[in-house]
């Protein structure tokens, strides 16, 4: 049977991937992250093709019904549909991936510093156009992509694997949004990398940020309005949860829209800088309204001299469904929205070095982490912290997916 929109919006990812037939050879491929590709298998001269047709919801049913029927009269007419969408990339005088890699750094440039647009250009240059950048990105598949990165992390380079990665989606997304190809053939590489021995928190994927978002409003309606109000500012800054809990009203300075975190209360005892979004303000003024008179920011309802508990947090996030036991949604805990900013910010292009400043990792160069160390490109985290509250802000209030390259793209 036909398929219907209804039946697409309501598919819900399975534990393999699955296909939801519409006729003609036309199946809509669910992917195990929730990812929905339209394809079209054919034969064409006695041999089996596929040909891709979009990403939902980016092409409609109604849009993949009509590729499909123009590779159908492609066919009648004793031509491959493969080989006309190749020609016609042609005639758009669409080169290979290099080609579109260059046109992408020139368009995305603007956005970084200057030091970091020529080290993205350098990874590109040294570790991806040998081996990639004389095909169609049409013609990538996550193989290759998978064969480049393994090459890198061959080398013990986890860190370029993953960046290297992450370019290249970046690239092939900004191919998919002018037209210049289909699908993205690194989109649903994430975890590829083989990863360094460290403590993985569970976290939400961006594809569930939206709905997490919404949820998170009707909180205050269940349960207490400080806690939802400590997961918002946690998602706007970023910071560990016990940096958050324990905050002080002494440390936050709105002048400068800047919180000082005391080295005594870091892991890396290091004051830390947190660069504050206009959000973040809001908020913060609104909290003080709730907790002014205290001491803390976040005390705990039994004892105000005393900060709230992490299961306080925990506990409100598992009462909005994500808990690891409802279909659909993962598993999310409060020190896991660091892991979900830092991802979403390195694929999109900001400087990692900024990027994990702000996280308040620890410095490897111990000389470099003696001068200044809290201050590091604040001017930079400064953009970023802006960009990442207004990125969490259309979302919410889009209640969808906001696809990252455009929004860098557009300031």
């Amino acid at each position: 049977m036909a398929l219907t929109n209804m039946q697409i919006k309501a598919a819900k990812p399975r534990s393999r991937d699955f296909k939801m037939t519409d006729g003609g050879g036309m199946y809509l491929l669910v992917k195990v992250n929730g990812s929905k590709y339209w394809r079209l298998d054919y034969r064409f001269r006695g041999k089996r093709n596929t040909l891709a047709l979009g990403v939902y919801p980016r092409v409609s049913l109604k849009d993949a019904r009509e590729k499909r029927r123009q590779a159908r009269i492609h066919l009648e007419n004793d031509r491959n549909p493969s080989e006309v969408r190749k020609e016609e990339k042609q005639a758009m005088q669409v080169d290979d991936f290099e080609a579109v890699a260059r046109q992408w750094w020139e368009h995305s440039k603007d956005t970084w510093t200057p030091k970091h647009a020529v080290r993205v250009l350098r990874w590109l240059e040294n570790n991806v156009f040998r081996g990639l950048g004389n095909l169609y990105i049409d013609e990538i598949t996550p193989k290759r992509v998978i064969a480049t990165v393994r090459k890198i992390e061959a080398r013990g380079a986890l860190d370029m694997a993953n960046r290297v990665k992450q370019t290249i989606s970046a690239v092939c997304r900004y191919a998919v949004q002018r037209g210049i190809a289909t699908s993205n053939p690194a989109g649903d590489l994430d975890g590829i990398v083989r990863p360094r021995k460290v403590r993985h928190w569970a976290s939400l994927p961006r594809e569930e940020l939206p709905e997490f978002l919404r949820a998170l409003e009707t909180y205050s309606d269940r349960g207490r309005l400080l806690t939802q109000r400590s997961i918002k500012l946690l998602l706007l800054t970023f910071v560990r949860s016990g940096e958050l809990r324990g905050a002080k009203w002494e440390e936050f300075d709105l002048d400068d829209k800047v919180w000082r975190v005391p080295a005594g209360r870091m892991k890396m005892r290091n004051e830390h800088l947190v660069p504050l979004s206009r959000q973040a303000l809001e908020l913060i003024e609104l909290l003080h309204g709730m907790t002014g008179k205290y001491d803390l920011v976040f005390p705990s309802e039994r004892d105000r001299s005393r900060e709230m508990s992490d299961n306080t947090m925990r506990r409100a996030i598992f009462k909005l469904g994500y808990d690891g036991n409802h279909e659909g949604k993962s598993k999310a805990v409060p020190h896991g929205f660091r892991a979900t900013a830092s991802s979403i910010l390195n694929e999109s292009g900001f400087n990692p070095d900024a990027i994990e400043r702000q996280l308040a990792h620890k410095e490897r160069n111990s000389v470099r982490a003696a001068y200044t160390y809290h201050a590091r490109y604040l001017d930079e985290r400064r953009t970023m912290m802006q960009w990442w509250a207004d990125y969490l802000d259309e979302m919410r209030v889009s209640g969808k997916v906001i696809p990252i390259f455009s929004k860098v793209a557009n300031g």
